[in-house]
C-alpha cells in the first residue's frame, strides 16, 4: 500500500533524504536506446540543469546526484533554518522564478495600494510559499513535471513519464548519509558505464572533483562539505570532502555480486589520480573546506578575474 508522503518525510526525524525517480515508458530517460536506435543523452543536461536551478531557489540542498539511463538518484537536505531566515521579498522572488504568481501578489510587487485584508491575504500566501520552499515533495514535483513535459513534447506523446511518485529514503545518521551519497555517486561505476568516479558523467562526485580543479571549494548550488561535527559548525555536510572521496574510491573497488562494475584494482588511489602527492595531500586536507577557493597558483590567477577579485587569495596547492 502506498504510504502518505508525510509519513516518509519529516524534518523532525532527519533533514536528509535519498530520492529516486524512474521512467515508466520503454524509451530511455537519458543515454542511448538500442531498441529505438535513438539517443536521449541530451536529457541528462536537462535534469542536471533543472536540479541545480531548483536548489538555487529552494531551501533544499543537493548533497549528491547521479543521472542514469532510465532513472536518477538525488540526496537532499531540508534547510528549514534557511527558509525561516528568508524575508518576504526573497520568498516571492524565489517562488516566482518557477511560477506565475496570483494577481494579488503581482499588485504587491508593483507597489499598488492594498487594503488591510489584501495585505493579510498576501502574507498568508507568502507564508505558504515559505513552507513549500523547504518541501522535498514540491522540489521533486517541479523537477519531474518539467522533465516529463519536455520529454513528452520531444517524443510527441502524452501520458505518464515517471513510474508513479518518487521514492524516498530517510537518512537518519551520518553513516547512513555517507553510505547513501557514496551509493549514488558510484551508480555509473556499478553499472559499468564509467571506470572511476571522476569519469562518471552527470554525477555530483565528478562535479565536486571538477570544482577542485577550477579553484572552487564547492560546485555552484551544491551543499558544501563543512568538516567534522563540532560546535558552531558552518552549514554543510558533516564530514570532509577529501575523506569522502577516499571513501567513494575504496567502496568502488569492492566487487558486488549483484552489480557488473567496480573500480579496477590496478587503478592508483583517487588522490594520486587527481595529482596529489603525500605532502600536497596533507596540506590540502587541512584547507580544502576553508575559504572560497582552492587550487594551484596558476589556476587561482586565472580564476580571479572570473570571480571579480584582484588579490591572490585562497589556499594554493603546490604545483606538481
Amino acid at each position: 500500500m502506498t504510504k502518505a508522503r508525510a509519513s516518509l518525510i519529516s524534518v523532525d526525524a532527519t533533514p536528509y533524504y535519498h530520492c529516486v525517480s524512474r521512467c515508466v515508458r520503454r524509451s530511455f530517460l537519458c543515454g542511448y536506446d538500442e531498441r529505438a536506435q535513438q539517443s536521449y543523452e541530451h536529457r541528462r543536461g536537462w535534469i542536471e540543469k533543472r536540479l541545480l536551478a531548483l536548489a538555487n531557489a529552494f531551501c533544499i540542498d543537493v548533497c549528491a546526484y547521479a543521472i542514469m539511463s532510465n532513472h536518477y538518484h538525488v540526496v537532499l537536505h531540508i534547510n528549514v533554518e534557511k527558509a525561516n531566515r528568508l524575508k518576504q521579498n526573497e520568498i516571492v522572488e524565489r517562488w516566482l522564478s518557477f511560477h506565475q504568481g496570483p494577481a494579488l501578489i503581482q499588485r504587491l510587487i508593483m507597489g499598488d495600494k492594498l487594503s488591510d485584508a489584501e495585505i493579510e491575504r498576501c502574507n498568508d500566501i507568502i507564508e505558504v510559499w515559505r513552507e513549500r520552499l523547504s518541501s522535498i515533495s514540491w522540489f521533486m514535483r517541479l523537477l519531474n513535471q518539467y522533465i516529463s513535459s519536455e520529454a513528452n513534447r520531444e517524443d510527441k506523446c502524452t501520458g505518464h513519464f515517471w513510474e508513479g511518485r518518487f521514492k524516498s529514503q530517510a537518512l537518519l545518521d551520518e553513516k547512513a548519509l555517507a553510505a547513501a551519497m557514496a551509493y549514488v555517486d558510484l551508480n555509473p561505476v556499478r553499472a559499468a558505464i564509467a571506470a572511476t568516479p571522476e569519469t562518471s558523467e552527470h554525477t555530483s562526485v565528478k562535479a565536486r572533483i571538477a570544482s577542485l580543479k577550477t579553484a572552487q571549494a564547492t560546485p555552484p548550488n551544491m551543499f558544501p562539505f563543512a568538516g567534522n561535527p563540532r560546535e558552531n559548525m558552518p552549514d554543510g555536510l558533516p564530514f570532509r570532502l577529501m575523506d569522502y572521496l577516499e571513501l567513494v574510491d575504496w567502496t568502488g573497488r569492492q566487487s558486488r555480486d549483484d552489480k557488473r562494475g567496480h573500480i579496477d584494482g590496478k587503478e592508483p588511489e583517487i588522490l594520486k589520480r587527481l595529482g596529489f602527492d603525500s605532502a600536497q595531500w596533507l596540506a590540502t586536507y587541512k584547507h580544502a573546506e576553508k575559504g572560497s577557493m582552492i587550487g594551484t597558483e596558476p589556476s587561482i590567477k586565472v580564476a580571479l578575474p572570473l570571480l571579480g577579485r584582484k588579490r591572490l587569495c585562497g589556499f594554493r596547492i603546490p604545483a606538481g
